[in-house]
């Protein structure tokens, strides 16, 4: 008997990536197709219908083998069935992305927040190992994040829950993208590492981070990265720094939620070491001790591909099939 299969989405700025799996989250392919902006991104959807169709035929599968497709997307998804609110970065708003995508590939269709799902996919077959609680943050060009608890991934009650980069660090901060200030991605995400770094650049033009701006006229988090490993200090305080600010929001989430796994995503995880360990340094300052014991925070396994394992296996959530 041939297997079932799994279709695994993740909807991004510039690329879609797409997987084919079995129930047990082997991929048996997976690849990429450009999205199209154009038009307010009205053309997303039909691409994406027509390219799982395309693949289906190629792998010769046939449609009775398919569960259905899991899509992770951008922006505030609304229902079970994925209305898509809005969707700055592909041009989407009020789009019924689920009913629209069954439509076209007539094949049940299942849609929740890309963040959320990459936190699905990493608990799934990642550094998770299917933890009860748990919670994951990105550390991207912004933060995203995405909770699990008791089992349920949450969305809340207008799909908001676990927008763990607008959780408000500073008052008086910087201004975030979503109107307020001093949101945690103004700190941790990418771009607010190189803005503590020009602020550094900024008040000490003699700095190692001034010399690199001069020569380079840029400066981004992979450089603080780099320069802290050469022992730079400069770079290691705002290692610290992001790293104090991100202990001290996860040992509030860690109060409500209780989690046994934290998970760090996201390029700016690639810090490595030093990040995790200053962040978990903060972790235990700021926890209650019953949570520090009970929790321990890794860096994520799956990189770009925890999307596709989470919208594979929101299906099988969603058709209660869990195994």
């Amino acid at each position: 008997m041939m297997e079932n299969v799994l279709i695994g989405v993740d909807i991004g700025g510039t690329t879609i990536k797409i997987g084919f799996l079995t129930e047990d989250g082997l991929i048996l392919n997976k690849y990429e197709i450009p999205t199209n902006k154009n038009n307010e991104g009205m053309q997303i959807i039909p691409d994406l219908a027509q390219s799982i169709k395309n693949k289906t035929k190629d792998l010769e599968i046939s449609q009775e083998r398919i569960l259905g497709i899991g899509v992770g997307a951008p922006g505030f998804i609304v229902g079970d069935k994925g209305y898509v609110e809005e969707a700055v970065n592909i041009g989407w708003k009020k789009i019924d992305l689920g009913n629209k995508l069954s439509e076209e590939s007539q094949l049940p269709v299942f849609v929740e927040n890309d963040a959320n799902l990459a936190a699905l996919g990493e608990n799934w077959k990642g550094s998770g190992n299917e933890a009860s609680n748990f919670v994951a943050i990105t550390l991207g060009t912004g933060v995203g994040g995405g909770i699990i608890a008791n089992g349920q991934l949450l969305s809340g009650v207008n799909g908001t829950a676990g927008e763990i980069g607008h959780i408000t660090v500073n008052p008086d901060g910087y201004p975030c993208n979503c109107g307020k200030n001093g949101c945690l991605e103004t700190v941790a995400s990418a771009t607010g590492i190189a803005r503590q770094a020009i602020k550094v650049i900024e008040t000490n033009p003699s700095s190692n981070l001034a010399k690199h701006y001069h020569e380079h006229r840029d400066v981004s988090s992979k450089d603080v990265f780099d320069l802290a490993r050469t022992g730079d200090q400069d770079c290691q305080r705002i290692i610290d720094r992001t790293g104090d600010v991100l202990g001290l929001v996860l040992s509030n989430i860690a109060t409500i939620v209780n989690p046994s796994k934290i998970v760090i995503g996201g390029g700016v995880s690639k810090a490595g070491k030093p990040l995790l360990d200053a962040i978990n340094q903060s972790f235990c300052i700021y926890a209650l001790e019953r949570l520090t014991k009970a929790c321990s925070i890794e860096t994520a396994q799956l990189g770009n591909d925890a999307g596709i394992y989470g919208a594979a296996y929101l299906v099988k959530e969603r058709l209660g099939n869990k195994k």
